[in-house]
């Protein structure tokens, strides 16, 4: 134990939990975690909720700070204090640099995707998005320029044809946590080379907002299938029903080439729905409109009566 390095943690959702447990469960001092501010959520926006690593760490019995601002230098006197030799960021946000540059031997982040591929803010839904059939994790020390310090290490997640980027961001939440762990490891022995990345080889995974999420029906079915799975659950992919917003949030291929015009919705009004795409039909098992929950396809059917034809857009 005395031969380890005493570790901050970084972080703020689930997808950092089991990197901070896997941590704790391996022997390492784990002295501090940086998370996010409590948020004003819930019910009517009263509720005071703490993030996912916060309770992590209070059950763990971890020191918790949580500042506002991350230049602060109050903030800074209070890291210092901790006396960390590495600092591990995982889902946070982009920090300063007198802050990643504090520890002697460093911050690294563990990042979502096989760098340089996928840096930004949304790396598992744009690899399933763009019909990547692998993915994977990558861990590397921080810089100035985001997502583009040297690499530690990497492992690789294949994606199947129907997975969604929620079924991705599970399954890499747990194998991201081994990798944050043997990175420790590697770090720990001092016998390692780090890898530069080819910033030529470089792709992009923007922020998803409203309108890089609305979906474009005239082209390829496959394509439609797969950017409704790569914003499922959230943010979902939507369109416009009669003016109304409607997510897509599970959906399959259907081939042929459609009799419809593109954007069309069939159905029997009972049991199905598909949209016509480009090359084939989209269909829909799981959706939500405005003002309602989430929910099967036959239920949503069974409540609402859809004029024939009807465009989406």
């Amino acid at each position: 134990m005395k031969d380890y390095p005493r570790i901050v943690f970084m972080g703020t959702p689930d997808f950092a939990v089991p990197s901070l447990e896997g941590l704790v469960k391996a022997g390492y001092p784990v002295v501090g975690v940086i998370t996010s501010t409590d948020k004003l959520g819930g019910r009517g926006g009263k509720q005071l909720l703490e993030s996912a690593v916060k309770l992590a760490a209070v059950r763990l019995s971890i020191p918790v700070l949580q500042p506002k601002n991350l230049k602060d230098p109050g903030f800074h006197a209070d890291l210092r204090a901790l006396r960390a030799d590495l600092q591990i960021v995982v889902a946070f946000r982009m920090l300063p640099e007198a802050v990643w540059d504090m520890p002697a031997l460093g911050t690294f982040n563990l990042h979502g995707s096989l760098l340089p591929k996928y840096r930004g803010a949304a790396p598992i839904n744009w690899a399933v998005i763009n019909g990547e059939t692998e993915t994977g994790a990558t861990t590397f020390f921080i810089r100035h320029e985001i997502d583009t310090g040297d690499v530690l290490l990497r492992t690789r997640l294949p994606i199947g044809k129907n997975d969604t980027a929620g079924d991705v961001h599970d399954r890499m939440m747990e194998q991201g946590a081994q990798l944050v762990v043997d990175t420790v490891a590697l770090i720990v022995s001092g016998e390692y080379t780090l890898e530069q990345q080819d910033d030529a080889l470089a792709t992009p995974a923007p922020k998803l907002n409203r309108e890089n999420c609305r979906i474009d029906f005239d082209r390829p079915v496959r394509e439609v299938h797969d950017f409704v799975r790569g914003l499922s659950p959230w943010p979902a992919a939507w369109t416009l029903l009669e003016g109304k917003q409607l997510k897509l949030i599970r959906s399959s291929v259907e081939g042929g080439g459609p009799n419809e015009p593109v954007g069309s919705m069939v159905t029997d009004n009972k049991t199905f729905l598909k949209v016509a795409c480009h090359d084939g039909y989209l269909q829909v098992h799981d959706l939500q409109l405005a003002g309602r929950r989430r929910m099967e396809t036959e239920e949503f059917l069974r409540g609402t009566s859809l004029p024939i034809p009807t465009v989406l857009g």
